[in-house]
């Protein structure tokens, strides 16, 4: 069904405009008319109608179950997924309509000016992201979400970053294997390569993290990350961010390079973990004008810029003890 301004889905949600499109429907603002100054997201998930009736059936009664699953949730970070249902060749999920503009929009008004996103800005929308992973991944089972990229985080107009679109959800099973709620393989930029393969795929939350990662890599620099199935046969070709924004802390590059692994056994396995090479200790709610983490040993061993300092200053130190010698 192609539904228009006007219409009133289960005579309760009347359209209002259309949002977006993705691979599996359609995302719409709604008015909620049984609460009056209520505004929701509605996505309508196709389903393909020649499948065998059996599927489509068994489909729907699996979409019910998982979408339930999700209507549990409760997480600041997170929209409040309120309602689900069929109607037509369609299914639906309602959630909470999240004000305000998506960092994709942010990141190409600063490109415009040619500026980029301040790094202290990206790291406190990226420690609510890491809460809000973390919430998921936290659930039994585990859920992932799959398609983390910059349009699909929205910030609003209080400054709370919402991870929204669940449309390519998994959860996991016990038996390791995933129960897919609707298909989809995510966005190829920041995709890992263990995610091309769909449900035939090995997908974890370190799935969660490389597309986390590649946002990030994403929102610094203004400049899209090499897909991972490219990475995979020139690993050479993915530029280095501080090549592209050079007043990129070595500290972070290090990390979202960790986060960027393309196997998912070199990344971190938590986002607990990504989130700490990211931070450290520092707390962007309660210390929010403290000075970024510093660099480690490490980060100033692997930077060019960094190394060349320390070397300027230890030829410094050494001309300068040659000198206090020969007097």
């Amino acid at each position: 069904m192609i539904l228009q301004p006007g219409d009133v889905l289960r005579k309760r949600y009347k359209i209002q405009r259309f949002i977006s499109q993705g691979g599996m429907g359609n995302i719409f603002q709604a008015e909620d008319l049984r609460l009056e100054g209520r505004s929701c997201a509605v996505k309508e998930i196709h389903l393909d109608p020649s499948l065998p009736e059996e599927t489509l059936l068994q489909t729907r009664e699996q979409f019910k179950i998982e979408a339930n699953v999700l209507a549990r949730l409760d997480h600041t970070n997170l929209p409040k997924v309120s309602d689900i249902f069929s109607q037509g060749e369609s299914d639906f999920l309602v959630m909470d309509f999240v004000p305000g503009k998506d960092l994709r929009m942010l990141m190409t008004e600063a490109r415009q000016r040619n500026e980029y996103l301040p790094e202290r800005q990206v790291l406190t929308w990226a420690d609510q992201l890491a809460d809000a992973l973390t919430y998921l991944h936290s659930q039994e089972p585990p859920i992932l979400h799959r398609d983390i990229k910059p349009s699909n985080l929205k910030l609003t107009p209080n400054g709370v970053l919402k991870l929204v679109d669940f449309g390519l959800v998994k959860i996991l099973a016990a038996d390791d294997s995933t129960i897919t709620i609707v298909q989809g393989r995510g966005t190829a930029l920041y995709t890992p390569i263990e995610q091309y393969g769909g449900d035939t795929g090995h997908t974890d939350v370190r799935s969660d993290i490389y597309a986390f990662a590649a946002t990030l890599y994403h929102l610094l620099t203004n400049h899209p990350p090499l897909q991972a199935r490219e990475r995979f046969l020139n690993p050479q070709d993915l530029i280095p961010m501080s090549e592209l924004n050079p007043s990129i802390s070595p500290r972070t590059e290090r990390a979202i390079d960790w986060g960027m692994s393309l196997h998912p056994d070199q990344r971190p396995d938590s986002a607990i973990l990504f989130r700490d090479a990211l931070l450290g200790d520092w707390n962007p709610d309660t210390r929010p004008n403290a000075p970024l983490p510093p660099p480690s040993l490490k980060d100033i061993v692997s930077s060019t810029t960094e190394r060349s300092l320390l070397w300027v200053s230890a030829g410094l130190l050494l001309l300068s003890l040659i000198a206090t010698l020969s007097r």
